[in-house]
């Protein structure tokens, strides 16, 4: 999660190139905390039935331990540009407390940049993935995921799908003590066969100076559906119908005292507590999985 301050305590510079000032131009918006009118969620609620119930099977469990009080829900997502573990969870929640417990989703920069899929994100609850979106939301009594591992995660090589990749972020501990809730693990498997990420594309990303621009690290090689072979920044492939299963694990209690929010020590803890919680949780889903795609 980001911040619009540097370390050192003075303001963040602007992009300057006109791609990251259009990003940060609609990125900077308000983050849309209301709850989802009625009429969006019946005009997309037979849409992601189909899909979540018959596309991609999907199967959650662990809706006995989501606490009572808001918490911050920690997990991988897989598939590209396209995180259909992501949206499946989301969805899924949605249907489960119908509609009574927002769960906000965060999304990356540049997706939620994108005209129209940025727009569409807005309309589900989606926030960037920053501090004061997900503060927000929280002291909103609202729900949030983040994906930590980011697009270092969701572009992953795919002999690295069963792999909890947090990429070493721990602002999400920080968060969750800032903001005194729990955390909790997800685990899930499926969603990066839904897409075949070749090449992850880190050297692609540093010679064309995209991944500066596009604020990541990847531009990932696919193999997919349309396209056997594509370069992917924005969604460049229809998802497989992959068998998605998705975990909601034990609870993880953080300290609420805010002098421990620069106990390193204390913050490499949690970090490790939850990676592993994730890692033994996606374990146990990916030995019953008998083939990719068809679960």
């Amino acid at each position: 999660m980001s911040d619009k301050t540097a370390s050192n305590g003075t303001p963040k510079k602007g992009p300057q190139d006109p791609i990251g000032k259009l990003i940060a131009q609609r990125v900077g918006r308000e983050p849309n905390l209301e709850p989802r009118t009625e009429a969006f969620d019946r005009f997309q609620r037979p849409l992601w039935r189909f899909l979540n119930d018959y596309y991609f099977r999907l199967e959650v469990d662990g809706w006995d331990r989501i606490p009572d009080e808001p918490s911050l829900l920690i997990g991988i997502h897989s598939g590209g540009s396209l995180t259909m573990d992501a949206w499946t969870l989301v969805e899924a929640w949605q249907r489960h407390f119908d509609g009574k417990r927002v769960l906000h989703g965060t999304a990356h920069d540049v997706l939620m940049a994108a005209p129209g899929l940025g727009d569409y994100f807005r309309a589900c609850g989606v926030i960037p993935a920053s501090r004061t979106g997900v503060t927000a939301a929280l002291d909103a009594g609202h729900d949030v995921i983040v994906w930590p591992g980011g697009e270092q995660d969701a572009m992953r090589n795919w002999r690295k799908r069963d792999q909890a990749i947090l990429a070493g972020r721990k602002g999400f501990v920080r968060q969750a003590m800032r903001s005194g809730v729990p955390i909790v693990p997800v685990a899930t498997v499926g969603g990066h066969d839904t897409v075949f990420v070749l090449s992850e594309g880190k050297f692609l990303a540093q010679w064309t100076g995209l991944g500066k621009r596009l604020r990541g690290a990847n531009i990932p090689i696919i193999a997919g559906f349309p396209f056997p072979l594509a370069i992917e920044i924005l969604p460049a492939h229809i998802p497989l119908p992959a068998k998605i299963r998705t975990e909601l694990l034990d609870p993880i209690e953080v300290d609420h005292d805010p002098e421990r929010v620069n106990d390193q020590a204390y913050v490499d803890k949690i970090y490790t507590e939850v990676q592993s919680a994730i890692q033994g949780g996606m374990d146990r889903l990916a030995a019953k999985r008998r083939f990719p795609i068809f679960g």
